[in-house]
């Protein structure tokens, strides 16, 4: 009597539960024929954005303006750089100076490879990529420091003395290294000098000559952050946040030429375009993209990009700025031409922005 009543019930179960499984199989097959559709190649040039608030590398199509790929990163990423080939990027895990992690991302298969421990140099930050190395200020420790992916160790350091050590630029010869150091107020100049003992009076041994680094440290502006370099490598423009000022180095004689009162309270990245007529100021304070004449240091126009406006990235042709609003979760797509914002990438705390270009 009893295997007369659960026969057929057993019966509808293994029946229902074969039809849930072939729909569960088919329901998998589609989503991974959807995934495979909706995978895109990273493009020769691609645009790089980091979200703090979802803590991923965004990689973007420049043309669509659409995001292709996220890869995920560390837990606080700041800033971003892409190798000279296009291949990899480096992304600083800051923590305030606490942490000590730079994450390599492989672009062309879009998956994180592996973290650079940078201990004992905390808290990296700023990033740039030349001579065939990573260099990074390392605001935890008052310090520069540089990552040789030949041989993936970090090779050479050197301090600054100074606080809060957090922007980095490093000429293509790799001879000289500019910083700001945020809280010192101040621009280190680093140059990698051939040092000529001077001769012995006595006559007796003179050690001979050699290499080393040689700072000059240059007051700036109070809260000295976004700094850039004119594309003749004759001007160096910082900005403050604190006094809203903005402070023009004359490289060769390591000297301040100009300090404008341009009211770029809450100044946070400066960029250059690539012919050297303007400078992009941000605020992170007020949202505003600050525009000035690089030539009569006069403002040309004020444009407010939204709550708060951190990362620049100009295209090459000098056509388009990319500015990371981190307090908007997009990135603004301001035409430099009519100096008007024609879109946004939506990027949850936007921030660091870089190129990667495949040759």
């Amino acid at each position: 009597m009893k295997k007369a009543i659960y026969t057929p019930i057993f019966k509808a179960i293994r029946s229902s539960l074969g039809s849930l499984f072939a729909a569960g199989f088919l329901w998998i097959a589609l989503i991974g024929a959807v995934t495979q559709c909706a995978g895109q190649a990273t493009p020769p040039r691609a645009l790089l954005a980091l979200s703090k608030g979802d803590h991923i590398l965004a990689i973007i199509d420049p043309v669509s303006l659409k995001v292709i790929a996220r890869v995920p990163v560390g837990s606080d990423p700041h800033e971003v750089i892409a190798s000279a080939d296009g291949k990899t990027a480096y992304v600083s895990i800051y923590g305030g100076g606490s942490l000590h992690e730079l994450n390599v991302i492989d672009l062309v298969v879009q998956k994180p490879l592996f973290n650079i421990d940078t201990r004992p140099l905390m808290g990296p930050h700023g990033l740039t990529f030349a001579a065939g190395k990573v260099w990074f200020s390392a605001e935890g420790a008052k310090a520069v420091g540089r990552y040789d992916p030949a041989t993936n160790k970090l090779d050479w350091s050197m301090g600054t003395g100074q606080d809060r050590t957090h922007m980095i630029y490093v000429t293509n010869d790799a001879k000289k290294i500019y910083t700001t150091n945020v809280s010192s107020g101040t621009v280190s100049i680093l140059v990698d000098s051939l040092l000529k003992p001077a001769p012995n009076p006595g006559g007796g041994f003179t050690p001979p000559p050699h290499q080393d680094w040689v700072q000059t440290v240059i007051p700036v502006g109070k809260g000295s952050e976004g700094f850039d370099v004119s594309p003749d490598g004759k001007e160096l423009w910082t900005a403050g946040a604190d006094d809203g000022t903005i402070t023009i180095i004359d490289i060769a004689s390591k000297k301040v030429t100009a300090t404008l009162d341009a009211k770029v309270f809450g100044a946070n990245r400066l960029k250059f375009t690539p012919d050297g007529k303007l400078a992009l100021i941000t605020s992170l304070r007020t949202g505003d993209l600050f525009v000035y004449d690089a030539v009569s240091h006069k403002e040309v126009k004020r444009l407010n990009t939204g709550r708060g406006a951190a990362g620049i990235l100009v295209d090459d042709d000098g056509s388009r700025a990319f500015i990371g609003c981190t307090a908007d979760n997009y990135v603004a797509v301001v035409d430099l031409k009519t100096l008007t914002v024609t879109g946004h990438i939506e990027i949850r705390g936007a921030d660091g922005l870089a190129w990667a270009v495949r040759p």
